[in-house]
């Protein structure tokens, strides 16, 4: 099974975990104009599609509101996660999210850590893959607990297992409502 793993964000990190690589897509346009970085971001996962065979999972970091102050943290990732599970849906893909607590968890073992904890701990595991910045280690670490979630759910028959439950979605209140 070939997992793609994603941080969504405007310097994407991602990583694959067969051939096991990493890097960071820069999907930034000085203006946006008509949507370029999302078909920035097509661009880069039907190059990645077309080089890797069909049996693929997509997990991503989703999108949240926590502790954002500015509409661009908030409404970049949504449409990118937004365009992510369109792609998905046209190639009949399977996609996951995880939140950033569960992958700082993960990372970490605490649900809080911060950017440059995030980094170092990625380095440490992983010093060969060269982590430029907190993008690629997110996507590393991400791409680390979607294994773990699936060497946890062996399938009986040897076909490959449904990806573990959904995310548990919390409803929030927006703009102080």
């Amino acid at each position: 099974m070939i997992i793609l793993a994603l941080d969504l964000a405007s310097r994407c990190g991602w990583a694959c975990s067969d051939p096991f690589r990493s890097g960071v897509w820069d999907l930034r346009d000085k203006r946006d104009e008509h949507g370029l970085r999302l078909l920035k971001l097509e661009r880069h996962l039907e190059e990645f599609f077309g080089t890797f065979p069909p049996d693929r999972l997509v997990v991503f970091e989703s999108a949240n509101v926590y502790g954002t102050r500015h509409i661009n943290g908030v409404q970049v990732p949504f449409e990118l996660q937004g365009a992510l599970k369109l792609i998905c849906g046209r190639r009949q893909m399977q996609y996951r999210g995880y939140s950033p607590s569960q992958i700082k968890k993960h990372a970490t073992g605490r649900g809080n850590a911060s950017k440059s904890e995030m980094v170092d701990a990625g380095r440490q595991k992983w010093p060969d893959q060269g982590i430029r910045d907190d993008n690629q280690a997110d996507a590393l670490w991400l791409l680390d607990l979607a294994l773990a979630d699936w060497s946890r759910a062996p399938s009986p028959t040897g076909a490959v297992p449904d990806p573990p439950g959904p995310p548990r979605i919390v409803p929030v209140p927006l703009f102080g409502r």
